[in-house]
């Protein structure tokens, strides 16, 4: 179920990055054009991994393939919010244990939205 997560967040690595920093080092973001353009890979790619391991699992005859259908490419939040630790151990210099909670909590709800937009 994990692994059908990764494609569709290497769609969306790169341009991920420059967001995470308009969002939290107060930086400008200002080509929509292309993240449009990355918005539809990301739902095509998302469409395709869930179509073919949603086809592996009607083979093996899983009764429970609707669940896993919306966790495969739904899966790609966990990955989100792995990326936000990296990004707040590398890039951000909070000290504040408020921040750090502050930073958490909203890419806690950033990667549920994620999970509810892909899956």
């Amino acid at each position: 179920c994990l692994v059908g997560g990764v494609l569709p967040f290497g769609a969306v690595f790169v341009e991920l990055f420059f967001i995470l920093s308009s969002i939290w080092l107060d930086q400008y973001y200002y080509v929509f054009g292309f993240l449009f353009l990355v918005f539809i890979i990301l739902m095509i790619t998302c469409a395709e991994i869930t179509i073919v391991l949603c086809y592996f699992q009607l083979c093996s005859e899983d009764y429970n393939w609707w669940w896993r259908s919306i966790f495969t490419s739904g899966s790609s939040a966990l990955y989100l919010f792995m990326y936000s630790i990296f990004y707040f151990s590398s890039r951000l210099n909070m000290n504040l244990l408020v921040s750090a909670v502050l930073y958490f909590g909203y890419m806690f709800i950033i990667s549920l939205l994620f999970f509810l937009g892909t899956g």
